[in-house]
């Protein structure tokens, strides 16, 4: 499996990540031995509750690859999460791992529903990990689309914190997990390491959202996109929420808007990205 280690963003390991997630939504009977397959990685599935990711290496190299929403050719089930709930979750951490969030910054929230789910499969998964990286020191990089993506930002602060940090996160479609405080703390935290690929239609980079003129999630890692942008918030958003463009959001505009959303699942969907990175 050919990986630059020294290359921010390059196209060649974007196409290996881009496998991997989307090998990533198989079961383990069937993910494994495609990712074995495919790119030389021995695969094993960390499954908890309704979180998964596969743990996958060679001699060379640890790669995790989250698993998006268990449907991966919809994101209706993250209609809560994304925009229903936006406006509650923004807030310090609860919980076991409530520590290590808080320790973004004074003032830093994190999305609490991100939160929960990488809090749930966390210890099997540092687990893993620290038992690969014993056996043989390999170089570590984390994976994600869509949800997945959300929860590979979550796991490289986790994995920060105890000293194991990534050589570098590939996130596919991924949604905000915190605010400005959060996006300052991955910045001068990772640098350059996050390399965010956003297909310029696919509107789940916008989310969450708690209003349609202001929100206070911002975006952490830098952006490359996959295909041609076209995607405003404001205007985006507006247009399906009939032209309102202040205060929070009325159930009646989420609706609208989650209408609209869905209109552009497509461009949402790992298959899109593979064609666009080519």
């Amino acid at each position: 499996m050919p990986l630059t280690e020294d290359a921010f963003g390059d196209p060649g390991n974007a196409r290996v990540f881009a496998v991997a997630c989307d090998l990533a939504y198989l079961p383990q009977d069937q993910g494994g031995p495609q990712i074995q397959s495919e790119l030389g990685l021995t695969a094993k599935l960390v499954s908890v509750d309704n979180t998964q990711a596969y743990v996958c290496t060679d001699d060379s190299n640890l790669v995790v690859a989250f698993r998006g929403s268990e449907a991966p050719i919809t994101v209706d089930g993250l209609k809560d999460w994304f925009l229903t709930n936006a406006d509650n979750l923004l807030i310090q951490p609860q919980g076991p791992l409530s520590t290590e969030f808080v320790a973004a910054g004074v003032g830093a929230r994190w999305h609490q529903g991100f939160v929960n789910a990488i809090t749930e499969i966390w210890e099997p998964l540092y687990a893993a990990v620290r038992e690969a990286q014993k056996e043989k020191e390999r170089c570590f990089w984390i994976t994600g689309h869509s949800l997945g993506g959300a929860l590979a930002l979550m796991a490289s602060w986790l994995f920060f914190r105890k000293t194991m940090m990534p050589h570098q996160v590939y996130t596919f479609g991924a949604p905000m997990v915190g605010n400005k405080v959060v996006a300052e703390a991955f910045e001068r935290e990772f640098g350059n390491k996050i390399a965010r690929y956003a297909n310029g239609p696919d509107p789940v980079p916008l989310l969450p959202m708690m209003s349609l003129a202001a929100n206070e999630f911002v975006h952490a890692g830098h952006p490359l996109p996959a295909g041609a942008t076209d995607a405003n918030l404001i205007s985006y958003m507006a247009e399906a929420a009939g032209g309102m463009v202040q205060g929070l959001l009325s159930m009646d505009i989420k609706e609208k808007v989650w209408g609209a959303v869905m209109a552009r699942v497509n461009a949402h969907l790992m298959t899109d990205y593979r064609k666009l990175i080519g």
